[in-house]
């Protein structure tokens, strides 16, 4: 499958969602802050996030790094939980990763910051994953990272990307045109059916499911049929019963 989306910052002003929604986007990745700060919280992603609730529109989330550490990844993986608390996302929740001052540390501490951060989000509860450029994910963060979680690779200007591994989410353009936003806005193409995922095995705010009983079964007294007694939660109610074999 394949669906159309957005992401957004405060960059974007204010947003009429409404009219996002009726212009056929299918799904939305909001910013939700960037730095090691919780005063570096997006300003527009309270509205944002309330705006794709209200319209009925999946959402994902992003946190942009500007660490220089393991120790300032892990600081702002924990700002990054604070800012996100109470709420739930369709759509993973993604390490934005692309600084150059960051590249120049090499290849070996970009992953081990990658890698810090999103444990620490991972070990909280969401479905995580790293966006970057192509050439940043493929020069920049071990193979081992991007085979293990979520990637979402930005490559513009191109019919195809090129990018080596597999992916989830293709952001092909930073100059898409949508109603209800002002001026530029990037575009991607998402290739997974992440609400059914996400909700299905309870991450990212979503409950947990509910566990179905194992069937059991029953000793029967000599020359009687044994049968199997079974325990079905449909709508939340129990229903019990033993089955006989014939």
């Amino acid at each position: 499958m394949m669906t159309k989306g957005i992401d957004v910052s405060k960059h974007n002003g204010v947003i009429d969602w409404q009219k996002v929604k009726k212009s056929g986007v299918d799904f939305a990745m909001i910013r939700a802050g960037y730095g090691r700060l919780i005063e570096q919280k997006d300003k527009q992603f309270e509205n944002n996030y309330a705006g794709c609730k209200e319209n009925s529109i999946p959402c994902g989330v992003y946190w942009y790094s500007y660490a220089h550490s393991v120790a300032e990844a892990q600081t702002e993986a924990m700002v990054f939980l604070q800012a996100i608390k109470g709420k739930s996302f369709e759509f993973p929740v993604y390490l934005d990763f692309e600084e150059e001052s960051q590249f120049r540390l090499g290849k070996a501490t970009c992953s081990a910051m990658a890698k810090a951060f999103l444990e620490i989000v991972e070990s909280a509860g969401y479905f995580v994953g790293i966006y970057s450029s192509k050439s940043g994910l493929e020069n920049y963060i071990d193979a081992d990272i991007r085979r293990k979680y979520s990637v979402w690779v930005a490559h513009v200007n191109v019919a195809k990307t090129s990018y080596s591994m597999p992916f989830d989410v293709w952001q092909y353009s930073w100059k898409g045109r949508i109603d209800g936003i002002s001026g530029d806005v990037d575009c991607n193409y998402a290739y997974k059916d992440f609400p059914t995922i996400i909700k299905n095995i309870g991450l990212n705010g979503f409950p947990k499911p509910e566990k179905i009983a194992e069937p059991v079964l029953v000793e029967s007294p000599v020359n009687e049929k044994k049968g199997i007694d079974i325990q079905v939660l449909i709508d939340g109610k129990q229903y019990s019963g033993t089955v006989y074999e014939h």
